[in-house]
C-alpha cells in the first residue's frame, strides 16, 4: 500500500515510518522544512517538502503521490503555540481531506486527542460528548468532522504522549517545570497516558480498521496525585505542589477497550513502567519540532 504519511518528522511520524516500511508499505512523508529530507529517507521515507496550510500545494502533492491512505500526524506543538496547532487541524486537515477526496483516496487516519471528554465517574468510551468549553475543542471538532468526510476516516484519539521526543521527556517541557518546582496540578483531575511508541503501532493497526473515533491510551488512567510522584522520582526530583491546570488532564479516565477489542494492544500497558523505565540521558533527544 502506498502511504502518504503527513507529519513525518513528529513524535509519533517518525516512530510510524519503519513501522509502516517494515509492514511492506511504500511510504512518502511529508515535511515543511526541506533540511529535514534527509532525516525522512534514512528512516525509508520518501520526502515531501510541502506546508499543508497551502491547499493548491497539497492538492498537487497528494495529486502527484496518488497514495492509497493517508495518515495524518500533524502538530505545531513544539514552542506551545496552542492557536497554531488548532488552526493546523482546522486548516490543515481540511486542505487534507479535500485533495484526498479530489485524488479519489478513500482513507485517512488522523491524530486527535482524548482529553476533551465532560466530566465523569464512568472511563470515558468513543460515544461519550466532548467538552465543547474546553480550548482545544474548535480545532479538534473541526479535525475530527473533515475526517468523517472520507469515505473511511479513523480518528485516533491520543492520551497524553509520553517517552523520548515529547514534553515528559527528562528534557522537555513537563520535566522542567517540574524540576522547576513550577507544574500546579488538581491532584484528583484525571490523565490517560500512552507511550508514543503504542500512539505509532495505533497508527498502523489502524490502516485496517472501520471508520469512527478510537481511543489509544494505555490500561491504568490516573489522577495526578497518582502518577506525579512516580515521573518526580522517575526524574530525580521532588514532586511539585498541586493545583491549576494542565493541558493533558482530563476530567475522566478513557477506556482504551474499542481500540482492544480492534486488536491493538499497549506494548506498555501502564505509565508506571514507562516512567520507571526513562533514562535521562537516553532519552533526552528533544522535543519535536513543528511540522
Amino acid at each position: 500500500m502506498k502511504i502518504l504519511l503527513a507529519g513525518a518528522t513528529g513524535v509519533v511520524g517518525r516512530r510510524l515510518i519503519p513501522l509502516l516500511v517494515q509492514a511492506g508499505h511504500e511510504v512518502a512523508g511529508t515535511t515543511r522544512r526541506p533540511e529535514r529530507a534527509g532525516t525522512l529517507r534514512d528512516l525509508g521515507a520518501t520526502p515531501v517538502i510541502v506546508d499543508v496550510l497551502d491547499a493548491a500545494a497539497v492538492r498537487k502533492a497528494v495529486a502527484a503521490e496518488r497514495p492509497d491512505a493517508v495518515i495524518h500526524q500533524l502538530t505545531d506543538l513544539s514552542d506551545e503555540d496552542f492557536a497554531a496547532n488548532s488552526q493546523l487541524r482546522i486548516e490543515g486537515t481540511r486542505n487534507l481531506v479535500e485533495a484526498a477526496l479530489t485524488a479519489n483516496v478513500e482513507t485517512m487516519i488522523a491524530q486527535s486527542i482524548a482529553w476533551l471528554y465532560l466530566p465523569g465517574d464512568a472511563p470515558a468510551t468513543e460515544t461519550d460528548p466532548l467538552d465543547t468549553s474546553l480550548p482545544p475543542y474548535e480545532g479538534v471538532a473541526a479535525l475530527e468532522n473533515a475526517v468523517a468526510q472520507m469515505p473511511r476516516g479513523v480518528v485516533l484519539r491520543y492520551g497524553a504522549l509520553y517517552g523520548p521526543g515529547t514534553w515528559y521527556a527528562p528534557d522537555g517541557a513537563i520535566a522542567e517545570r517540574v524540576r522547576a518546582g513550577s507544574l500546579r496540578l488538581a491532584p484528583s483531575s484525571w490523565t490517560s497516558f500512552v507511550h508514543a511508541d503504542d500512539a505509532a503501532s495505533a497508527a498502523l493497526a489502524a490502516l485496517d480498521w472501520p471508520a469512527g473515533a478510537v481511543n489509544i491510551v494505555d490500561d491504568e488512567p490516573a489522577t495526578t496525585a497518582d502518577w506525579l510522584p512516580v515521573y518526580s522520582a522517575a526524574l530525580g526530583t521532588a514532586s511539585p505542589g498541586s493545583a491549576g491546570k494542565h493541558a493533558a488532564t482530563t476530567g475522566r479516565p478513557v477506556s482504551n477497550a474499542k481500540a482492544l477489542n480492534l486488536g491493538w494492544k499497549p506494548q506498555v500497558a501502564s505509565w508506571r513502567t514507562g516512567f520507571s523505565q526513562m533514562d535521562g540521558a537516553a532519552a533526552m533527544n528533544g522535543a519535536a519540532p513543528a511540522e
